[in-house]
């Protein structure tokens, strides 16, 4: 097919691209624990009755947690093969006051579509599916799609799954479609990801609560111990203030402030934090934020001196640490500066290393190409991700000589994980052509072109 004819079957395949889009939305797969995992179920069935629907030979698969789908089709003699990775399943939708709308039925507002899951990933799963239609028989390359079941769970049956399976996946060319473009109107392959550190720590100073008038001002209360401990986490202008943990500077690009301000919707007044470009902040220094804290509601707080308090703290690990080394500095910070004596215990949750690829050489020519032309000449620009896919390390560990391409389509109003979550239909559009036409430069670069 040649460029004209992708461009107008990827217009003719939208209206139906886009309307199992819908579909998908509607699925509430989450998931977490505590959630009605029949939703993943349901959500994997239909993901699979997609890819059948494109001629692939298709299943269901899981290794102890939630249904992956692995879709295949053979390459044509010679061809190249490509693995397409999205995931089904999607964020809790939080206190569903936010929302402005229901967050499971899609809903167009200003050329948006809004609901969990619109952008991330569902339109990732539906940009593999808009390539694959406007084909049809006439497929350049070969394709694996591996649409994962708990990516916003963690990911933790995903390597084994790759070991399972690792001989049906192989491929020359991974693209990941889980990441997000520079600008609505800008293009981006995404080059570095920061990793991951979660962990909860718990502070103790009593082994029951006390009256506040009786003991206060000689007993410290775990609220305010936890406090002072968490306010060492920073220095005074914001940068982590953990002892060894890697950071670096060098980001290609700067984020100018104004628009950084108003993408993040940081209230009128309130000071960035950190030192240093933007850009160096979000993808090539360590970020650390207090996610949760367990402690009495205020509106249940008796006059009582609270005995433990307890916190969920999240690291992003600067690309080059290691995730193992930056929990036992973490932790190590935590024991240090317990303040007053008080008891803390730290508890490790999860960890995801974070990933540089070395986007040179062809088949990232060839993505590049495809992005310039779906984006009327537009240049993409090298990102990096402030956000965490620690799967991608696994991916370059199994896969060493497959060209790994991280694409997306959020963009910087997207509110992934967030109320509202939407995606621009415009660039979104602009995304499933970009994939077709980078199938079609693959299949010209060829085998040995990787």
């Amino acid at each position: 097919m040649s460029e004209s004819e992708v461009r107008a079957a990827v217009e003719r395949e939208l209206p139906g691209v886009r309307a199992d889009l819908e579909r998908l939305v509607r699925i509430p797969g989450i998931a977490f624990d505590g959630f009605d995992h029949s939703h993943v179920e349901r959500s994997a069935e239909a993901v699979a009755e997609l890819l059948r629907g494109c001629g692939l030979d298709v299943r269901i698969v899981r290794s102890g947690g939630q249904p992956a789908v692995i879709g295949r089709k053979a390459a044509p003699p010679g061809a190249p093969t490509v693995l397409l990775y999205a995931h089904h399943d999607v964020q809790p939708v939080g206190d569903l006051t936010l929302w402005e709308s229901d967050p499971f039925e899609p809903v167009e507002r200003d050329g948006r579509l809004y609901g969990r899951g619109a952008a991330d990933d569902k339109a990732g799963i539906m940009a593999h599916v808009a390539a694959l239609r406007a084909y049809g028989d006439a497929l350049p390359v070969g394709v694996v799609l591996f649409i994962e079941g708990e990516e916003e769970y963690g990911s933790d049956s995903l390597e084994r799954l790759l070991a399972e399976h690792r001989d049906e996946i192989a491929s020359d060319v991974i693209v990941i479609a889980d990441s997000a473009n520079w600008d609505i109107g800008v293009p981006a392959l995404t080059t570095s990801l920061r990793g991951i550190v979660n962990c909860f720590v718990e502070v103790r100073t009593l082994d029951h609560a006390v009256h506040s008038g009786m003991y206060g001002g000689a007993v410290p209360d775990a609220l305010t111990a936890l406090a002072r401990l968490l306010a060492t986490l920073h220095t005074d202008a914001g940068d982590v203030a953990v002892d060894g943990l890697a950071a670096r500077e060098g980001a290609s690009v700067d984020y100018p402030q104004e628009r950084f301000r108003a993408e993040a919707g940081l209230a009128e007044g309130v000071s960035l934090i950190g030192t240093g470009r933007i850009t160096d902040r979000l993808w090539t220094k360590p970020a650390l934020a207090v996610l949760g804290i367990d402690a009495p509601s205020t509106a249940e707080a008796p006059n009582a001196l609270v005995p433990a308090a307890r916190a969920k703290l999240s690291v992003r690990l600067a690309p080059g640490d290691d995730p193992k080394r930056a929990y036992a500095a973490l932790r190590a910070h935590l024991e240090k500066h317990a303040p007053w004596g008080a008891r803390v215990t730290v508890v490790f949750e999860h960890d995801g290393a974070p990933c540089v690829i070395d986007a040179s050489g062809p088949m990232f020519d060839a993505a590049r190409s495809a992005f310039r032309t779906a984006w009327d000449g537009t240049d993409p620009v090298d990102l990096g991700i402030g956000g965490s896919i620690p799967f991608i390390a696994t991916f370059q560990e199994m896969f060493p000589r497959a060209a790994i391409l991280v694409t997306g389509v959020e963009d910087p109003h997207a509110r992934a994980h967030g109320p509202n979550e939407s995606l621009h239909l415009g660039e979104f559009a602009r995304v499933c052509l970009a994939e077709a036409l980078l199938l079609k430069n693959v299949a010209e670069v060829g085998v040995d072109g990787r």
